[in-house]
């Protein structure tokens, strides 16, 4: 069953929507992981079509007319995480005789393995390196009294906590992000391709067209 968010954030459907020189957008981890990890479609929970597809090109094109794409540091460690995962799903399956269970982490992965270990440090040096050309980094506020304040009253993870406090603070107000917690943080703009969020926002009056 589709998640049912209360909407707060405008929502813009990036498929009916086209960047503007002006944009200052925030892309979001996940739309990283899809854009510079080759293998992602490998992974346990492969991405959409539509995400591998619209997200890219939508970054991509608010590049092209310079519009100012960001990142947060934070997402560094996001994109670590989910590169190692992948990595260790990819190697597990193809191995079941060392890994039985290639859907939780074994940190023998990390530790034994070292012609893997140095594939996911190359990945994840690829991957960021093409993170860091695309775009330009904000820097993280790491300030748990206003993250356990955001934590009370929106529903977003640990990460987007202080993801969204480095937004506020450095005056970005949109993000490019399949996430559907950010549609529920008043104040911002979310551009997606997320359809139940797309409805939802159509539904509680929240759908943005520019």
């Amino acid at each position: 069953m589709a998640i049912q968010y209360n909407i707060k954030a405008q929502v813009v459907d990036i498929r009916k929507d086209s960047p503007r020189k002006e944009d200052a957008f925030l892309v979001d981890t996940n739309v990283w992981f899809w854009m510079t990890y080759t293998r992602a479609s490998h992974s346990e929970r492969p991405p959409s079509q539509y995400q591998t597809d619209l997200y890219p090109n939508y970054t991509n094109e608010s590049l092209a007319i310079g519009a100012k794409i960001f990142q947060s540091e934070l997402s560094f460690a996001e994109l670590t995480h989910l590169i190692e995962k992948a990595e260790y799903e990819i190697y597990s399956k193809a191995n079941p005789e060392k890994f039985d269970n290639h859907q939780i982490f074994n940190k023998r992965f990390r530790h034994e393995f070292d012609t893997e270990r140095e594939n996911v440090v190359k990945q994840v040096e690829s991957s960021w390196a093409q993170v860091i050309s695309m775009s330009t980094q904000i820097r993280s506020v790491i300030d748990s009294i206003n993250a356990m304040r955001r934590f009370r009253t929106e529903k977003v993870d640990g990460y987007d906590l202080f993801i969204l406090e480095s937004m506020k603070n450095n005056s970005v107000v949109q993000i490019i992000t399949d996430d559907g917690d950010y549609a529920t943080v008043p104040g911002i703009q979310v551009y997606t391709a997320n359809k139940n969020v797309i409805k939802l926002a159509k539904d509680q009056g929240k759908l943005f067209t520019r």
